[in-house]
């Protein structure tokens, strides 16, 4: 659906507490699951109310402008006052412009929410239509399934080679970092429950962002931007090693990141970019420390900084968005070069890998994560999952296809 300038369908939403639920996942649609979840609080969705899509290279600006006249226009009724109470639309968007799939917003019928020991509901009609107050209910898992995940259209061999090609251009000065990704694919078994799946990833990795829009599901440990309240934070994440076997070994991994040169250098890159996108939209100052922290997850140590200021201006979460993507951490440095060697390289389309994925409310905070630990299933069941590495001068093409075993480990492990 496309929303035409200067006008909006009229949306109500109205917002209530209900008894507690203990987990969200239960409650979705087994083969359409609709979530943005961390360590089990989050949001939920069931149905459409309202379905939006975009595509082009200002597929995400056009999408927070629409957004912005649909939340005018609507009325409100959220007593809860949480972050994703009330009015919310999730979202999904490509990587690239150029990119077959399609970028959507997607308002449910039906948001559930859970937060700080507070579950709600809120119950979204379109003008003209009764809004009943509903009570989704959670249904048991279906039946559990095994699959194996297969190469895509870049083989190991092949992702090898486009490493080495990279290599060979960033040494040429032609720029300093590019981000490639390869694939695996596979299919969902008929009757398969993407639940299961989602139950894995967030039980597995419970500090990332657990999410699943319109068919793009994963577990990502990087937020792109976070608004509430006026106040904007960012999390970046750029330069990894695999987790140690023990404790001495997973110590000594953790200090070999902190120190190495390369990492350091991709990571401050991918610090830079954000800090430039941000700065135009808080004028007071956008502030991130000075040395980065490794971050611990179940299979990867990360380079990470944190990055918050205070918004100068009324841009909503999906603003912010549309003007931090593609950070450094996903696409390269320069970004435009980045980008073109990407489109010369790589043989595949990456959907939403890479993308923005999350929601924003009525009020133009949310939540957006990039979209990492990956995959995309089609209606019809088709999975291809995604990963990639920060390409520099130093890299090596078999330390950078070991790196994308380890970040495809969360999506395989959860479909196997």
């Amino acid at each position: 659906m496309t929303v035409p300038e200067g006008s909006a369908p009229a949306l109500t939403a109205r917002t209530r507490v209900v008894e507690p639920v203990a987990s969200l996942l239960p409650l979705l649609d087994p083969r359409a699951p609709l979530v943005f979840m961390r360590r089990g609080e989050g949001v939920a969705g069931l149905g459409e109310a309202l379905r939006l899509t975009f595509r082009g290279p200002d597929r995400i600006a056009e999408a927070a402008e629409t957004w912005r006249r649909i939340a005018s226009a609507a009325t409100v009724d959220d007593p809860v006052g949480k972050s994703g109470s009330g009015l919310l639309a999730f979202g999904a968007f490509t990587f690239d412009e150029t990119s077959a799939f399609e970028s959507v917003l997607i308002v449910p019928r039906t948001i559930v929410g859970r937060r700080d020991g507070l579950t709600w509901i809120t119950d979204v009609a379109v003008a003209g239509e009764d809004t009943p107050a509903s009570q989704p209910a959670p249904s048991a898992l279906g039946a559990e399934f095994r699959l194996s995940l297969q190469p895509g259209d870049v083989s190991p061999e092949l992702y090898r080679d486009l490493v080495a090609r990279a290599v060979d251009r960033i040494r040429s000065g032609e720029l300093r970092k590019v981000v490639l990704a390869r694939d695996l694919v596979g299919h969902l078994p008929e009757g398969g429950d993407l639940r299961r799946v989602l139950t894995d990833l967030a039980l597995g990795y419970p500090d990332t962002w657990t999410f699943a829009v319109d068919g793009h599901i994963g577990s990502s440990p990087e937020t792109l931007v976070r608004v509430n309240h006026g106040k904007v934070t960012a999390r970046v994440l750029a330069g990894s090693i695999a987790r140690g076997a023990d404790a001495d070994a997973d110590h000594a991994a953790a200090l070999r990141l902190a120190t190495s040169t390369k990492d350091l250098d991709e990571h401050r890159y991918a610090v830079q970019s954000v800090l430039d996108a941000l700065a135009p939209h808080a004028r007071a100052g956008v502030s991130a420390s000075e040395i980065p922290f490794t971050l611990k997850l179940p299979n990867l140590w990360h380079l990470a900084t944190n990055i918050e200021g205070t918004l100068s201006d009324v841009s909503s979460a999906l603003d912010l968005a549309a003007a931090l993507h593609p950070t450094a951490a996903v696409a390269g440095t320069p970004t435009s070069k980045a980008m073109d060697l990407i489109r010369e390289l790589e043989p595949l389309d990456r959907g939403r890998y890479g993308g923005p994925v999350g929601w924003v409310d009525a009020d133009g905070d949310g939540k957006w994560a990039v979209s990492l630990r990956s995959a995309e299933v089609t209606p019809g069941g088709d999975i291809r999952a995604y990963a990639g590495g920060g390409i520099l001068a130093a890299s090596d093409p078999d330390v950078e296809l070991a790196e994308t075993k380890l970040k495809f480990r969360p999506v395989v492990e959860a479909f196997a």
